[in-house]
C-alpha cells in the first residue's frame, strides 16, 4: 500500500511542480491582485487560503498517518532502531539551523525571533521531488522521509503553539479531547463502519482548528484513532479502506492545489541588497546548510551508538539526498515567518531566504538521489 501511495505521488510530481511555477508566475504578473484576492476571500469564518491548509492539508496529514501507522505495527517502523532514527533525525534537523539562524542574527535582537523559520520541513515539497524517482530510491527511505517529515511537522506545530501562539482555548481541547475518548470507546467497542467515525473526524478537526492548535493535526491523530482491523481481517478495516479512498484525491488534487495556493510569493519590494541581511542569511544557511547537517549528523550518531540503523536498502549518499530536502522548509516557513516578524521588510527578507533556501536544497537533493539512484542502478546491473 505504501508503494501504491508513493507511486501515484510520483505520477503527480511534475503536476505539483509545475503548480509551483505557475503560482509564482502569476503572483508576479498583473494577475496577482486577482491571485491573492481569491484567496483571501472568505468563506464559513475562513479565507480560501486557509481552508486549503488547515482543511485539505488535514486530509493529507490523515492519510500520511495512515501510512506510518502501517508502518509502525508491520514495516519499517515497527521496531525501535527503525522508529528512533527519523526522530533524532528530525530534533538534529530543527536543533541545527535554529542555531545556525541565531548565530547570524546575534548581533541583530530585533530578528531573533525568527529563530524558528528555517526549522521545518515542507512535507508535501520534500516528499513530492522524492516520488519523482519512483522505483530507484529505497521505499525505506520514502518510509523514513514521510516519518520525519511528520515529526518534524508535529515539532513545528508545538513550536508555534508555545512561541508563536496567540493562547490556547482549554474548553475547546477539552472537547477535542471528549471527541479523540469516543473514538476510542468505538474502536474498543469493535465498530468499523467509516460512517461513524468521519462525522467524528471532522468535529474533531472543528475544535483542534478552534483550540489554537493547527488543525491538521487532527488529521494525524484520526489516523490513529481508527481501527486497524475489521471482520475479516487487516483488509477490510476502515483505516485501510480510507486510505485507499484517499491517495487518488491527495496526490491529485490536494498536494498540486496547495502548492498552487502557497508557492505564490511576489518579488516586489526585494532587491539583491536583501539578500546580505541577516534574516535572509539566516533563513536560507538554516534550510541550505543546517537541515542536512542537523539531519545527518543525528543519523551518524544514532548509527554509531547503535540507537538507529539506516533504512534497508539505502546508502549515506541517498540518506543525504533526503537530508538535503529537508531543507525544503516553504510553507510552514513562510507561516512562521509572518508570526514571527511584522515588519514588511523584515517579512520580504525571510521570504528570499526561504525561497532561496528551499531552492537549493531541492536542487542538492535532486543531484545526490540522481547521483545515488545511478550508481544503485550500475550495481544492480
Amino acid at each position: 500500500m505504501f508503494e501504491q501511495f508513493f507511486k501515484s505521488e510520483a505520477a503527480s510530481g511534475v503536476l505539483l511542480l509545475a503548480m509551483t511555477v505557475l503560482a509564482l508566475a502569476i503572483a508576479n504578473s498583473a494577475l496577482a491582485p486577482v491571485y491573492f484576492a481569491t484567496l483571501e476571500t472568505h468563506a464559513g469564518g475562513l479565507s480560501l487560503l486557509h481552508w486549503i491548509n488547515d482543511g485539505l492539508m488535514a486530509l493529507f496529514f490523515l492519510l500520511v498517518g495512515l501510512e506510518i501507522r502501517q508502518e509502525l505495527t508491520g514495516g519499517e517502523l515497527s521496531s525501535w532502531p527503525g522508529r528512533a532514527l527519523p526522530g533524532l533525525a528530525a530534533l538534529g534537523g530543527m536543533a541545527v539551523p535554529a542555531l545556525i539562524y541565531a548565530a547570524v542574527n546575534r548581533h541583530a535582537p530585533a530578528t531573533l525571533h525568527g529563530w524558528a523559520i528555517p526549522t521545518a520541513t515542507d512535507i508535501a515539497f520534500s516528499l513530492g521531488v522524492l516520488a519523482m524517482f519512483g522505483a530507484a530510491v529505497p521505499a525505506t527511505l520514502r518510509i523514513f522521509l514521510t516519518a520525519l517529515a511528520i515529526i518534524d511537522d508535529l515539532l513545528a506545530v508545538l513550536i508555534i503553539a508555545l512561541f508563536y501562539g496567540s493562547g490556547l482555548s482549554l474548553p475547546f481541547l477539552g472537547l477535542a479531547g471528549l471527541v479523540c475518548a469516543a473514538l476510542t470507546l468505538l474502536n474498543r467497542l469493535g465498530v468499523n463502519r467509516l460512517a461513524v467515525y468521519l462525522p467524528l473526524g471532522a468535529l474533531l478537526w472543528f475544535f483542534t482548528l478552534r483550540s489554537g492548535i493547527h488543525a491538521t493535526i487532527a488529521g494525524v491523530v484520526l489516523a490513529f484513532l481508527l481501527p486497524a482491523r475489521g471482520p475479516e481481517g487487516n483488509e477490510g478495516s476502515p483505516a485501510l479502506r480510507l486510505e485507499h479512498g484517499l491517495a487518488g484525491w491527495v496526490a491529485w488534487l490536494i498536494v498540486p492545489l496547495f502548492a498552487f495556493a502557497n508557492a505564490g510569493v511576489s518579488f516586489a519590494g526585494m532587491s539583491a541588497a536583501t539578500l546580505a541581511q541577516p534574516v535572509t542569511m539566516g533563513v536560507a544557511a538554516g534550510l541550505f546548510v543546517g537541515k542536512p547537517l542537523g539531519v545527518l549528523g543525528a543519523c551518524w550518531l544514532a548509527v554509531r551508538t547503535g540507537l538507529g540503523r539506516l533504512p534497508q536498502g539505502a546508502s549515506w549518499l541517498a540518506l543525504a539526498g533526503v537530508a538535503a530536502l529537508c531543507g525544503i522548509g516553504f510553507t510552514i516557513s513562510l507561516f512562521i515567518g509572518a508570526l514571527a516578524f511584522h515588519d514588511g521588510h523584515a517579512i520580504a527578507a525571510a521570504k528570499l531566504g526561504i525561497l532561496a533556501g528551499s531552492l537549493a536544497s531541492g536542487v542538492a537533493g535532486w543531484l545526490a538521489l540522481h547521483r545515488s539512484a545511478s550508481v544503485r542502478s550500475a550495481d544492480a546491473g
